[in-house]
């Protein structure tokens, strides 16, 4: 039998997974919960391929693919799910990776997230960035923020995506959603032709380049509010990439620019929990006050892990804290915490109860 994607992906969709590979010369593979599972069917053929490839194409680039290597876009089976698609070639053959994105977009707490992230979501102005490894929900996380929005305030939300993941109905809000080389050329236009379209709130899919961020921080300084993801792993990496996207000669006045602008961060992993049972966020959270401006200002980023380690106020936690909370829990193995871990000699303390912190080694509310 010939093989059909939309069938497959819609057996995918049926299974819970998160992502489907398919390449020639292997098995249809997904992942679920986190693990890579090679389906039991026949390895994929160029013919097997090249048909999904047609069939998933957008008919506006099927004449282009010759002359392209890597691409990105966005594909719907109605009725069943949204998929990023990202097509690309392996030693000369053709090969699909597809993030399956459902319709429904989930609220923080039903995210298992922390509720002190809403606060967030609260700001007027200001540059707040999801951070994290590819696969580890960014993109979900930034939706329930908008979803947040949309669903409490009267205002315009502007998101830049390459390509549109989750698809928004306004509700309190305006929402305009623009796609990377359909609606606009790039991520810095977007951002700039953006501030003329009367927002208050604007996504930027994703901070790849000094061109992005200064859009960004532009964006934030003339009074709107600015979520964006980057791919680091903590608060101190995020800043410290930021800033070294520029020249030495300006690292100074960046410096200043972010600490003054930037309102938080959140930096999460998805881990899996005992037996098999699904992900769960675990979840750094780095809320800017006026000491953490200072260290950003002074270039003691270090200083700033050590601040989030010692207290509780404004709600924010290390990552270390909230893996120790989800094994204390009983949701993750103490194997799985160390595993994603940064800091896994601080973290093997805190499990052998050195380590207190502020709550005094109560971190249920975490």
């Amino acid at each position: 039998m010939e093989f059909d994607i939309e069938d497959f992906l819609r057996k995918a969709v049926a299974i819970g997974a998160s992502d489907v590979h398919l390449a020639v010369g292997e098995h249809p593979t997904v992942r679920k919960d986190g693990r890579i599972l090679k389906i039991n069917m026949p390895v994929l053929t160029d013919d097997d391929v090249d048909r999904a490839y047609d069939a998933l194409l957008p008919r506006t680039t099927k004449d282009t693919m010759d002359s392209v290597y890597d691409l990105d876009f966005a594909y719907e089976i109605p009725g069943v799910s949204r998929f990023r698609v990202n097509l690309s070639r392996q030693l000369g053959k053709n090969k699909l990776v597809i993030r399956l994105i459902p319709y429904y977009v989930p609220k923080i707490n039903e995210l298992n997230l922390p509720p002190s992230i809403e606060q967030f979501a609260k700001l007027n102005h200001g540059l707040v960035l999801i951070t994290g490894p590819t696969g580890a929900g960014k993109s979900t996380t930034i939706a329930s923020l908008i979803d947040y929005i949309n669903t409490n305030y009267p205002k315009h939300i502007i998101t830049i995506e390459d390509p549109i993941e989750f698809i928004f109905n306004n509700k309190k809000c305006i929402i305009s959603q623009r796609q990377i080389l359909v609606d606009t050329a790039s991520f810095p236009d977007g951002v700039k032709f953006a501030l003329r379209q009367d927002p208050d709130v604007i996504f930027i899919g994703e901070i790849r380049d000094r061109e992005t961020i200064t859009a960004a921080l532009k964006a934030a300084e003339t009074g709107h509010l600015v979520f964006a993801t980057i791919h680091t792993n903590d608060a101190v990496q995020t800043v410290n990439r930021i800033i070294n996207m520029f020249e030495p000669s300006d690292r100074d006045v960046i410096r200043h620019q972010l600490a003054s602008l930037i309102k938080g961060t959140v930096s999460q992993k998805l881990v899996p929990l005992r037996e098999g049972q699904g992900r769960r966020p675990a979840c750094e959270v780095l809320v800017v006050t006026s000491t953490v401006k200072d260290f950003i200002e002074k270039d003691e980023l270090d200083n700033i892990y050590d601040l989030v380690k010692k207290g509780s106020f404004n709600s924010m936690i290390t990552m270390n804290m909230s893996l120790y909370s989800l094994f204390i829990n009983g949701l993750i193995t103490e194997e799985v915490a160390m595993e994603y871990s940064d800091d896994r000699i601080e973290l093997a303390q805190m499990l052998k109860g050195v380590y207190t912190g502020a709550n005094g080694g109560n971190m249920d509310d975490l």
